[in-house]
């Protein structure tokens, strides 16, 4: 993902994530650090997708979105193996994330890719009064056979 897609993501993230949309600063500030990593998926020159991971040993899922016109056509799922490939190859041995408690597509497409829940975070979401799901997926082994990895989509060592 590049600042020249920020125009594109802004247009998203409110249809996406409402009240809790991320500004054009914070994502300045993060492409910026050189301890996250960031991906878009294009459609004929049009973001349609992007995704964010904080690098680290317990990498972090920052943020995934797809557009509505785009979804349940496998682009989470390119994302998130993309993301865990990078924090794997920057060494992380497991990878966590926040997500909406009512968002329950969100939350299966996360466990088909080998993640639990752990925890919740109440009121994590303060500005829509929304608790969180902590999830967590250990990276140090094969992922789950449900992901249909071929030979470039392992992650682990």
């Amino acid at each position: 993902m590049e600042p020249a897609d920020l125009a594109r993501v802004l247009e998203l993230e409110p249809v996406l994530f409402g009240r809790e949309a991320w500004t054009r600063g914070m994502y300045r500030e993060e492409l910026a650090s050189p301890t996250r990593a960031y991906r878009a998926i294009d459609d004929g020159g049009r973001l349609v997708a992007w995704g964010g991971v904080l690098l680290g040993e317990t990498a972090q899922i920052l943020t995934l979105g797809v557009d509505p016109d785009h979804q349940r056509r496998g682009l989470g799922s390119r994302l998130l193996r993309d993301l865990l490939a990078i924090a794997a190859d920057h060494g992380a041995r497991e990878v966590l994330l926040e997500v909406r408690a009512s968002d329950d597509g969100a939350q299966r497409l996360y466990l088909r890719h080998g993640f639990l829940p752990i925890g919740r975070r109440r009121n994590y979401y303060q500005l829509i009064g929304e608790d969180a799901v902590v999830m967590r997926r250990v990276i140090a082994g094969p992922p789950p056979q449900d992901e249909q990895a071929g030979p470039k989509d392992l992650v682990g060592p």
